[in-house]
């Protein structure tokens, strides 16, 4: 695919614009080409400031052929395409309004990635492939500590590019531009060969169940609220984990302040009840955000990552105006790793849920790339946790490869299955059950590989939601087949005898071997699988819930 291949750099010497395609009186390439894997190093002669480098090939693409780009982070829309569908960006009006395109850019790659919005033009991060078929030819990034591997297709021009996100990189020194893995075969074949080479370290978690308060309650837990559950989820079978989310905190960034409001007794107080039925504990955190109000933006604001203009970078969690925690300043550092061991090792939880982590990567700084900030902030929280459990979220995925042992493949679910109006109106990283479903089909490639997916909750309860009952398993099925970890937010004390038999058949490990994924257009995938030494077919569209099996 890349034996011929052109070369372009954008780059500044002593502030003056420059560009070239080949070496020069300011670097030279070393480049290789072996065993399907391409390797291109710049050798600077001058100090360079970065501004983007690409290369690009031709490549024939065939009639009925797909491409699957990977979405910038978790929680970003991630499947195949065909040639007359289109990949959209910021949508009108938001993308007209200054605050909703900053909203929207805090969790996508709109700040820095164009979106050309025409038909069979696409992009995605760190890994792709083509399908032909049942044949796939895979394209993967070898690291993302150099900035970020943006893998471009249009399919109109038969043209693949990929770049490099260097912004914000100075170097004179020898530096890596493109280490890519490239492989042909089936879609079991071409992963395996992909993660062995890339050296992901074997996921340890298996299938797992539990809980988890935000999908019923949002912020709004507390002590009651949270035992009561905890005697409910006795009802059922196979469970793990019971996870706390958000809401019993002071503040975003004060993580050993809890509101004693909601709970009187302390976090160790619930942790210990947790064990005590026999589940792990778990935690939500956003370990690299400080709300505005926190205690600690108050006392530290020299910890806050700033923009060229001096002015804090800033994100949102829940409504909630924070800003980023530069991790490496030592003092910041310690801090961050003063809360983790309070939550692990005084209070005895065993699981972070750790969110929002895109957070550490909104803008380039310290002449680190996104990717660079990324890698090094995984490895940090990796460090930081020890041995116990992390569920990352919001996180682009290339960095979280086996260091984390659960993460979010999908955006968070909704509440109602049909998609809202207003959703349409904003960003691909948006609350959506149709995201959940299509990422959990086309990101299976990861579970195991990579770590164990979670593609989110599934529901049965009857309040406070509006799906219908075949739109809630065909949300429970989903996440039962392609997922690793499966939650639940319902109440199951309240649960019917039949809800109950629900929850556990779902909760019951699933046979379906994925045999082969065709994407038909139109929102609608063909799962072919074996269950019980039998071939079964189950086409569904994850837009309507229209959902069919064959035999």
């Amino acid at each position: 695919m890349f034996e011929n291949y052109s070369f372009k750099i954008y780059y500044n010497v002593n502030n003056s614009g420059r560009v070239a395609e080949g070496d020069n009186e300011d670097f030279s390439l070393e480049k290789a080409f072996e065993n399907g894997r391409l390797t291109v190093t710049l050798q600077p002669k001058v100090k360079m400031q970065l501004v983007h480098v690409e290369i690009s090939t031709r490549y024939e693409f065939k009639k009925d052929a797909c491409v699957l780009v990977n979405g910038y982070q978790s929680w970003t829309q991630t499947r195949e395409y065909k040639r007359d569908e289109v990949l959209r960006g910021i949508r009108f009006p938001v993308n007209k309004i200054k605050f909703g395109r900053e909203l929207a850019a805090v969790f996508g790659d709109y700040n820095w990635k164009e979106y050309t919005e025409k038909p069979g033009v696409f992009h995605g991060y760190s890994f792709a492939y083509i399908r032909d078929g049942k044949s796939y030819s895979l394209i993967g990034t070898a690291t993302e500590k150099y900035g970020w591997t943006i893998i471009n297709f249009d399919m109109n021009k038969n043209s693949i590019s990929v770049e490099k996100d260097v912004e914000g990189k100075t170097v004179d020194g020898a530096y890596p531009l493109f280490d890519l893995f490239l492989f042909e075969g089936g879609y079991d074949e071409v992963f395996d060969n992909y993660f062995a080479a890339v050296g992901v370290s074997k996921c340890r978690v298996d299938h797992t169940c539990g809980y988890t308060s935000w999908y019923n309650y949002f912020t709004e837990i507390n002590e009651n609220i949270i035992l009561r559950d905890l005697e409910g989820l006795t009802r059922a079978d196979n469970i793990s984990i019971f996870q706390i989310d958000d809401g019993h905190q002071t503040f975003v960034g004060d993580w050993e302040t809890t509101d004693l409001t909601k709970f009187p007794k302390g976090m160790k107080f619930i942790a210990d009840n947790i064990h005590e039925k026999g589940y792990l504990a778990g935690l939500w955190l956003a370990p690299f955000y400080a709300q505005k109000d926190s205690r600690v933006a108050a006392e530290h604001p020299d910890w806050i990552v700033r923009d060229e203009k001096g002015k804090p970078v800033k994100g949102f969690v829940g409504g909630r105006m924070c800003h980023t925690l530069n991790f490496y300043i030592k003092e910041c550092a310690d801090y961050i790793r003063g809360f983790f061991n309070t939550v692990l090792n005084v209070w005895g939880f065993d699981m972070v849920k750790l969110d929002f982590l895109c957070a550490a990567c909104l803008t380039p700084y310290g002449n680190r790339t996104r990717g660079e900030i990324m890698t090094d902030a995984v490895n940090f929280l990796r460090d930081c946790v020890g041995d116990k459990l992390i569920l990352g979220c919001g996180v682009p995925l290339f960095p979280a490869f086996g260091k984390v042992d659960f993460c979010r493949i999908g955006s968070d679910v909704d509440i109602q299955f049909k998609p809202r109006f207003i959703f349409t109106l904003t960003n691909n990283e948006v609350v959506s059950t149709q995201t959940s479903i299509q990422n959990a089909i086309f990101r299976r490639c990861l579970d195991g590989r990579a770590f164990g997916n979670d593609p989110d909750v599934f529901f049965m309860r009857a309040v406070n939601l509006k799906y219908t009952e075949a739109e809630k398993r065909l949300v429970a099925e989903v996440n039962k087949t392609f997922g690793r970890l499966l939650f639940i937010s319902d109440n199951v004390k309240d649960f019917s005898d039949k809800q109950l038999d629900f929850l556990n058949e779902i909760y019951t490990r699933s046979q379906k071997k994925i045999t082969h994924v065709e994407y038909l257009g139109n929102n609608t995938v063909k799962i072919f699988y074996t269950e019980n030494d039998k071939d079964d077919v189950w086409t569904l569209n994850w837009l309507t819930g229209e959902n069919t099996y064959e035999k």
